[in-house]
């Protein structure tokens, strides 16, 4: 069986879920490292109650940021480990 792509495009849009089912909102954008192409960070689009109680990184434009070390799984939602996060 091939390996099946994934595009950062497609990220954009899906909801943010925890392992546990805690929802954060939605990807909004992402984050790279310029020079190594490295995919750094979610920027969180619409949090909710949940994630707006957490102290999650913030841009230097108040966006809410999920770093992407934590992601596990991305399909219909992207699944973080909430304990890479807080």
């Amino acid at each position: 069986m091939a390996d099946e792509k994934k595009y950062s495009r497609q990220l954009v849009g899906k909801i943010v879920v925890s392992k546990s089912g805690k929802k954060f909102g939605l990807v909004g954008d992402l984050m790279f490292e310029i020079r190594t192409g490295e995919l750094i960070y979610l920027v969180l689009n619409q949090p909710t109650a949940y994630a707006l109680g957490l102290e999650l990184e913030k841009s230097k434009d108040g966006d809410m940021l999920i770093p992407f070390s934590s992601v596990m799984a991305s399909g219909d939602f992207v699944v973080v480990a909430e304990e890479d996060i807080v």
